[in-house]
This record gives C-alpha cells, structure tokens and sequence, in this order.
C-alpha cells in the first residue's frame, strides 16, 4: 500500500483498515502455504529456521561464513573452479577478482583474523594449462570411445566421465 495515513487516525485503525482492503481486493487469496499449518522445525534445532531460511532462498551455507573465511573456501576450491574454465582469460580474470577481494579484506580485516593472502596467478595458470590440456585430452579420448558402436565406460559405474576426470587430476590435493 502506498497510502499514508492521515493525521488523527490511530495506526492501529489504519493498519486494520488496509489489511480488510486487500482481504476484500482478494490479495490473500491463492498464497503459497494456504490453509497449512506454520512449520515448527526441530525443537532439538536451535538453527532449524536458519537452515530453512537457507534452503528456501537457494543459497548455500558458506552464505552465513565471515569474508575471510568464504576467501579461504574460496581459495581451496580453486582447483575445481578453475578446471571448468576453458579459456585462459577467463581463468586468469577469476584469479585477478578473487585476489581483488582477498586484498579489500587485508585493507579492512573483520574478525576473525585468520592468515590469508593473495594467490600467485602465475603459478595457478600453469597449473592450469596443465590440466586443462590433460582434461582435453581425456575428453577427446572419451569421444572417440563413445563414438564407437556401444562403447564400454571404463572406470566405476555409474560415475560420469567428468567425474572420473576430476579423480585423475589430483595436483591440488
């Protein structure tokens, strides 16, 4: 509602007023948990709502984490993010943005303070090329496996070649 309330008119009256407006415009009507009881949670779960919050608005838990430590998440993470990149600008402007933000954190640390400090893009980038050109060459492998008449997947079933990939390369572990 965009009305303001008028001069004289108790907050309570107007408030109630609004409220039997869009009941009578049909506003409450069709929402979404009509008719259904208020979810309780876990009484045992002091964070039960916390943990709905974060499911009902699809963000992941590392959300509620100080900036330095979703910097150093961030930064072990590194190897899976980077080998979905194919293109060495795009590896490098990720490397250049995550240092960008680890730096405005060194200038204005909040707690905790936790030792943290910027990634040597060079040496990323190697590492990089490195395995980009190993998972190409898996990849073109794979094809040409697959493109045969029913081709056996080797490895575990069930797990997809990607998967098996990501296995192989254990340079960050």
């Amino acid at each position: 509602m965009t009305e303001r309330k008028k001069p004289g008119v108790t907050f309570e009256s107007w408030v109630d007023k609004q409220i039997r407006q869009a009941q009578d415009e049909g506003a409450f009507e069709g929402l979404a948990g009509a008719g259904k009881p208020i979810p309780i949670g876990d009484p045992a779960d002091e964070l039960w709502w916390v943990r709905g919050y974060l499911k009902r608005e699809n963000l992941p838990a590392d959300a509620l984490l100080p900036t330095a430590l979703q910097l150093r998440k961030e930064i072990e993470r590194l190897p899976s993010t980077l080998i979905d990149i194919r293109r060495e600008e795009s590896a490098r402007e990720t490397l250049n943005e995550l240092n960008a933000r680890i730096v405005d954190w060194i200038r204005f640390p909040t707690p905790p303070i936790v030792p943290l400090g910027p990634v040597d893009v060079e040496v990323w980038l190697d590492k990089w090329r490195t395995n980009r050109a190993e998972v190409d060459r898996l990849e073109r492998t794979q094809l040409s496996q697959s493109a045969g008449p029913r081709a056996a997947t080797p490895g575990r079933p069930g797990t997809s070649w990607r998967t098996r990939i990501r296995e192989a390369l254990t340079w960050w572990r």
